[in-house]
């Protein structure tokens, strides 16, 4: 079975925690000469253009009921607002902040699963999520005394795919994860396009580039697609190869790695408030994550001791003595 080999499952997520800051790295790179607009779109259609082919040759499901196709739409939105505040941040902020600042959203799913999904969240827990967030606004700080009010653009980020990942869980099991990224690449096409054109004839900056681009900028804009759609393929197969709960830690080492691809590329390094703060929240997301396993491990036992405990009671045994 594949929950079987958990290696391979480390490895393709320690794929996807080098691909993702790459493809940041790349979009902070080009980001000052092509026009967000313009990069969203074509990271958009890359992933639409990679996957539908793959989707076809393998016969993966593709086709949605009405429930689950609004709210592929809805996440596609909400796909779309991420992945421009993203790149509107790295514009500002160094990548390590950046990566770093977004990384409040684990402690946002947890109050969310317990304010809006009811679920139950202990105190140790709540606490973890208290000290997180001032390791956040540790990193924030310093940033944002630098660049004023874009330094939060993380924390729509933060906020933005806590949702999207709520809006994933009510369609996780109805569609194949392969084929709703190609239905969302073709939905944002569709939304993007004529935002595209109509900016274009507004004379809109964030979508019209006065220069026709050069080969190099095409380059990195197909670079940045390719990327973002094989570190969302790597995440997904790493899941089918080891649990969650084995692979959740590993996603902070993005924080690090972004830390190298920024010091490689634009000589930037976090100053000694901000290091501070990315090893708060690094610990205190680390915690969470445990304490979530050991939750669900110790719910799973509780449970087999029932069963246990029934069929002791119910099945023949010999008399005491």
């Amino acid at each position: 079975m594949s929950q079987d080999r958990p290696v391979l499952g480390i490895l393709l997520m320690l794929g996807f925690c080098v691909f993702a800051p790459m493809g940041d790295a790349l979009a902070k790179l080009i980001g000052q000469s092509v026009p967000l607009g313009q990069m969203i779109l074509i990271r958009f259609a890359v992933q639409a253009v990679v996957l539908i082919p793959l989707v076809l040759a393998t016969g993966r499901i593709w086709r949605m009921s009405g429930r689950v196709l609004r709210l592929t739409l809805l996440r596609t939105v909400m796909h779309i607002i991420g992945i421009g505040a993203m790149f509107t941040a790295l514009q500002y902020l160094e990548l390590a902040d950046a990566v770093a600042i977004a990384f409040v959203m684990p402690f946002i799913m947890l109050l969310l699963g317990k304010y809006v999904l009811g679920e139950e969240v202990g105190v140790r827990r709540l606490l973890a999520c208290v000290v997180g967030f001032c390791g956040t606004l540790m990193v924030i700080q310093p940033s944002f005394a630098e660049v004023g009010w874009p330094a939060l653009w993380p924390l729509l980020v933060a906020v933005n795919f806590a949702l999207f990942m709520l809006v994933t869980r009510q369609i996780a099991k109805e569609t194949d994860p392969i084929g709703l990224q190609a239905v969302s690449g073709v939905m944002a096409c569709a939304i993007l396009l004529p935002i595209e054109l109509y900016g274009t004839r507004l004379g809109w900056h964030e979508v019209v580039t006065l220069n026709p681009l050069s080969s190099y900028e095409w380059s990195l804009l197909l670079s940045i697609g390719v990327i973002g759609t094989c570190a969302h393929l790597l995440m997904t197969w790493s899941l089918r190869f080891a649990p969650s709960a084995t692979l959740a830690p590993m996603q902070y080492l993005e924080i690090p790695i972004a830390t190298l691809f920024g010091w490689l590329m634009f000589k930037d390094l976090p100053d000694s408030l901000a290091a501070a703060g990315i090893c708060v929240t690094i610990a205190a997301g680390l915690y969470i994550i445990l304490r979530e396993g050991r939750m669900a491990r110790t719910g799973a036992a509780a449970k087999r001791g029932k069963v246990s405990a029934v069929e002791v009671a119910v099945k023949p045994h010999p008399p005491e003595i």
